[in-house]
């Protein structure tokens, strides 16, 4: 199986074998538009289950108990303040957290009281605390000025780097996509959202560039120099810098998700609701959709970008000219000369096109 690997990702850098994934991209352009419109809808309703950093709120937790009774919880507090509403989980396997508004001073040690005779446990046992919306109102707004900082760096970097501005317009518009479909699979599944939550969701925005980045550093080497030549469009350049960083993005893919699925199964199953399952989910959704849109969307999206380009569609229309020519030649003057390739996005390096067949030498 690993040779099999070896040999398909071998082809893949050397032609042999590609996959049209630049020509097919209005396809691709199809799915990321509709997944991203579903995430959106999601942002809206259900919406974000917001934590009690963002919200605020009082907290209880009770450790050492012999059961997780979610309805205990609620009884537990509603013999207190019977029009609270509160939300109970389970952390690991002997505690238990309740979350409500903002109780008075004398509520909150009546809940105490509550907890510790519903649970059967000790004073100890039972802690409680007071988060106020302003703190997390203050990590939003530093949450969101930190993205916009990065992306103007990002952008500013790319470009320089690249020296080409639709590569970074292209990236920046695949980070967008990543951020909103992570967003909306969190929204979904209805978890807190809390700090760690917002950590995750910055740490994918250097994953996603990083990927998209490996890309277009190769889209560049191979597109270097494409107008001084006839043998093949800008397109299948670029496609071909898909399909020879495919394996890289598959191997890496593999090897971060790998452990932040096992983080992800821990918090969830093992620790329940806690930090590293709120990051690990934001992280786990994060990758895999920045590993689709590096292949599928950000370089696509650069190739639809640089052919609103006069000189590359001028190229294009030559490339493809010449070929039409060249296919009609045997049928005009009956010379044999080797078919070009169509527009599959398929592209050999280093192959030869329209060499005439060597007379063979008769043997004495």
């Amino acid at each position: 199986m690993a040779v099999g690997f070896a040999q398909w990702g071998n082809d893949l850098h050397t032609g042999r074998k590609s996959y049209n994934i630049v020509g097919q991209r209005r396809k691709f352009y199809l799915v990321s538009i509709v997944l991203s419109a579903i995430c959106l809808v999601l942002l809206f309703k259900p919406g974000f289950n917001l934590g009690i950093e963002f919200r605020g709120g009082s907290e209880f937790t009770v450790s050492g108990v012999s059961t997780q009774s979610q309805q205990l919880a609620e009884e537990a507090v509603t013999s207190v303040a019977p029009s609270e509403v509160p939300r109970v989980s389970s952390v690991g396997n002997n505690a238990v957290r309740i979350q409500t508004a903002e109780l008075s001073t004398d509520e909150v040690e009546e809940v105490r009281t509550a907890l510790m005779e519903t649970f059967d446990v000790g004073e100890d046992q039972v802690t409680s605390s007071f988060v106020g919306p302003s703190w997390g109102k203050d990590v939003s707004q530093k949450a969101l000025t930190g993205l916009i900082v990065f992306l103007v760096l990002v952008g500013l970097v790319m470009t320089a780097y690249f020296r080409a501005w639709r590569m970074a317009v292209a990236a920046l518009i695949a980070l967008f996509h990543d951020l909103i479909i992570t967003a909306g699979v969190y929204a979904l599944i209805g978890w807190e959202v809390t700090p760690a939550t917002v950590i995750g969701f910055l740490t994918i925005l250097g994953y996603s560039i990083y990927d998209t980045v490996v890309v277009f550093d190769k889209v560049r080497e191979n597109t270097d120099g494409v107008l001084a030549q006839t043998r093949s469009t800008y397109a299948e350049r670029a496609n071909l810098a898909v399909n020879q960083t495919l394996v890289r993005s598959i191997n890496t893919s593999v090897v971060a998700l790998l452990p932040v699925a096992s983080i992800l199964f821990i918090g969830a199953f093992i620790l329940g609701a806690g930090t590293l399952r709120d990051i690990a989910l934001a992280l786990f959704v994060g990758m895999a959709v920045g590993t689709y849109s590096s292949i599928f969307l950000a370089t696509p999206l650069e190739v639809s970008l640089r052919y609103r380009e006069p000189a590359i569609r001028e190229h294009t229309a030559k490339v493809l000219a010449a070929r039409a020519a060249a296919a009609a030649a045997p049928a005009d003057g009956g010379s044999a000369v080797v078919s070009p390739m169509a527009y599959t996005g398929s592209l050999r390096p280093g192959a030869h096109q329209g060499n005439a067949a060597q007379p063979r030498k008769r043997k004495k």
